[in-house]
């Protein structure tokens, strides 16, 4: 049987002799080279296949596997030749290199025991990777996101301990509901939900996606803050983590609309951290990197996105949801005592470059 899965890894199905020689012939097919896969090295194959978009089909993790297994790659395929293990370390840098260790989500049972925990976007992505997280560590979730469907699902798969909201976030009614829903009392918010822009440079922005992207990403966690701090101050405490992103960060992450709509959570963060300091209350950030949600992207702007991909090379890697519900519900625990006005980078080192 071979040493690699599904669940592997992309870096060691590259480095397994027949199906690294598939994965490389489907890129050189493409006109591209394995370091377009570098940002996705430590994605499990399944994973990749998933959230591609069509350009790795699901019947490519049986080809592989059968590769991995006979060692021989089926007639009809591209390849490229083998690539051996020593080309893949730096030349001259006198240091080894291993493969980083992999991450294994530590469920903290009772650490959310006796909670109740308002997610938004929870029907998929990382907001769904909180909500498991919480419940999982056995808190109650008030589930909101659009997606009826979605939520049904988590549900299905979590259990009674959750309660699921259908709600647009930025409705002038949706935050009574979730507030009837927490039965009025939340001790934690998360505010997760989100959408992408296309890149497009000021120039280039229409004025529905502007007011798209502000209306979800700024004043829907404004408006779910506004409607739980007073419960939250009448109570002596409570904890709200807004993601934001990489594109908080910088300017070279996303177009215009994005980069500013994450830029104004933060200061909306960082406004309200201070002036709730001292009364219990705690109101955070996580800025993410790349992660493996399968957000829709809209069609790229021409220029835009002719610029920000010139930057994108200095993605670490793409992370998984649950390593982004680890440091976001780490900070929606009482473990972030202490912690007020934080903007916690989760990006792999993208931030440092």
């Amino acid at each position: 049987m071979p040493n690699v899965t599904p669940a592997s890894p992309l870096r060691d199905w590259l480095a397994e002799p027949a199906a690294g020689q598939v994965l490389r012939g489907m890129l050189a097919a493409r006109g591209q080279s394995e370091e377009a896969l570098a940002p996705a090295l430590g994605l499990p194959l399944e994973q990749l296949v998933k959230m591609s978009g069509g350009k790795f089909p699901p019947e490519l993790v049986d080809v592989l596997v059968t590769a991995a297994e006979t060692g021989q790659i089926p007639e009809g395929l591209p390849t490229a030749p083998p690539v051996e293990a020593a080309a893949a370390a730096e030349p001259g840098t006198g240091v080894e290199i291993g493969a980083p260790e992999p991450w294994t989500e530590q469920v903290t049972p009772g650490r959310f025991g006796g909670q109740s925990v308002v997610v938004t976007g929870a029907a998929s992505g990382i907001g769904r990777a909180v909500a498991s997280r919480i419940v999982r560590e056995g808190g109650r979730v008030i589930a909101v996101d659009v997606s009826a469907g979605g939520l049904t699902a988590l549900t299905a798969d979590l259990g009674a301990a959750v309660v699921p909201v259908t709600a647009d976030i930025t409705g002038p009614a949706s935050a009574d509901a979730i507030l009837a829903a927490a039965d009025g009392r939340v001790h934690a918010l998360a505010n997760v939900a989100g959408v992408m822009d296309n890149d497009a440079a000021v120039h280039e922005v229409d004025d529905t996606t502007w007011e798209r992207v502000m209306r979800i990403n700024v004043e829907g966690p404004m408006r779910l803050m506004r409607a739980v701090v007073p419960g939250m101050l009448a109570a002596g405490g409570g904890r709200i983590v807004n993601v934001v992103s990489e594109a908080a960060l910088r300017g070279s992450a996303a177009g215009a609309a994005y980069t500013t709509s994450k830029h104004a959570l933060v200061g909306l963060t960082l406004s309200s951290a201070y002036q709730y300091a001292g009364t219990g209350v705690q109101i955070n950030a996580v800025a993410p990197g790349a992660v493996a949600t399968g957000i829709p992207v809209p069609t790229a702007a021409p220029y835009g996105s002719a610029r920000t991909a010139k930057m994108r090379v200095a993605i670490p890697g793409l992370a998984m949801a649950e390593e982004l519900a680890a440091s976001i519900t780490f900070l929606l625990s009482r473990d972030s005592v202490n912690i007020n006005g934080a903007v916690l980078p989760s990006d792999g080192g993208w931030s440092a470059a």
